[in-house]
């Protein structure tokens, strides 16, 4: 039996737009006639069979959101998607999650497997890989073909899309300058995330506040990994050095700090204070002394992305608003990991 080809398929190998070739098997009346002719014995040959999901015209909506997450166990994660749920729920769309476990491979896959009619447009967190390798070319080409995007937290700056994120930068400033306020000299970095869009705007925002400062830069307590797995190995060297205080770039980061000061028997936060960028139950709850934390409104992210979405697929047909990049603001919640000024 030969296999079946997909629109995308047709349109790569004749060399059009997914658009031209779905109007052309429909009769419609903006593809010429030898175009039609041309693309509908082509779609024959190859054993095309429009499926009943639908060709995702524009007077077909599937009204289903697919949802990208590059990690399923990061509670930040979990957070966002509970406030897209919500929204979608009260608008009447249904949701489709996918979890891309931080592969380029696996996004790639998704994003074609839900865009060919099964969904009618994405929010999504771009992988780890897919930030390392600086490969957004699969996004593009999907909003190129209809299908509108909203990136969150992890975007990509060269991808033309609607985008919410944290204001990682400021915040980084000023959870550091806090530590500063609290009389923290050598603070350490510690960041498990240094190949992706978060940890590097974290990571200059720590520096731009000790230069701010006029606090020398020392390499030796500056910690920049790719994983949980090489910070964990190389953690406990950063107390080889004298240091007073931590900041953490991520959830794993922050437990991590804290674990290993009490492990090396410093006082938290007699003698170290700690901050973490996450504020999931771990970090508050389970941890004594509980983490003073980065909230990033987890839930409110989720909502924004999916009103910006929404708004977005109900446009009226011919008009496209701008793209719009919405920043939430973080808030420092201080709990018992850090002194008190």
């Amino acid at each position: 039996m030969k296999a079946k080809a997909t629109l995308k398929q047709i349109a790569k190998e004749l060399g059009v737009s997914v658009s031209t070739v779905s109007k052309a098997l429909n009769d419609s009346p903006e593809i010429s006639e030898q175009t039609k002719v041309k693309i509908k014995e082509y779609a024959k040959l190859k054993n095309y069979k429009p499926n009943v999901i639908g060709l995702n015209l524009k007077n077909r909506k599937t009204k289903t959101i697919g949802v990208i997450i590059p990690n399923i166990l990061n509670s930040f994660f979990a957070k966002v998607f509970s406030g897209i749920e919500k929204v979608a729920d009260k608008k009447g769309y249904n949701v489709i999650t996918c979890i891309s476990n931080e592969s380029l491979e696996k996004e790639v896959h998704t994003l074609e497997m839900l865009s060919n009619g099964t969904i009618d447009g994405f929010i999504l967190s771009v992988s780890q890989e897919a930030q390392k390798l600086q490969d957004y070319n699969h996004f593009s080409e999907i909003i190129n073909d209809g299908t509108p995007i909203v990136m969150f937290d992890r975007i990509a700056d060269e991808v033309d899309c609607d985008k919410v994120v944290v204001d990682d930068y400021d915040s980084a400033i000023n959870s550091t300058q806090h530590l500063i306020n609290l009389g923290c000299k050598n603070i350490a970095l510690i960041s498990s995330v240094d190949n992706i869009s978060v940890g590097k705007l974290r990571t200059e925002g720590y520096l731009k506040a000790l230069k701010d400062n006029n606090i020398p830069i020392n390499e030796k307590i500056i910690l920049r990994t790719d994983s949980e797995e090489d910070m964990k190995a190389k953690i406990e060297g950063i107390f080889d050095h004298k240091i007073d205080g931590i900041f953490a770039l991520d959830e794993n980061d922050s437990v991590a700090a804290l674990r290993v000061s009490l492990k090396k028997g410093y006082r938290v936060p007699e003698d170290i204070s700690i901050i973490g960028f996450a504020d999931g139950i771990l970090a508050s709850r389970r941890l004594s002394p509980s983490l003073t934390t980065v909230s990033q409104h987890g839930v409110e992210i989720g909502e924004v992305a999916a009103k910006r979405l929404i708004e977005r697929l109900e446009e009226p047909e011919g008009t496209v608003s701008e793209y719009e990049t919405i920043v939430i603001k973080t808030k420092l919640k201080e709990r018992e990991s850090t002194r008190k000024v």
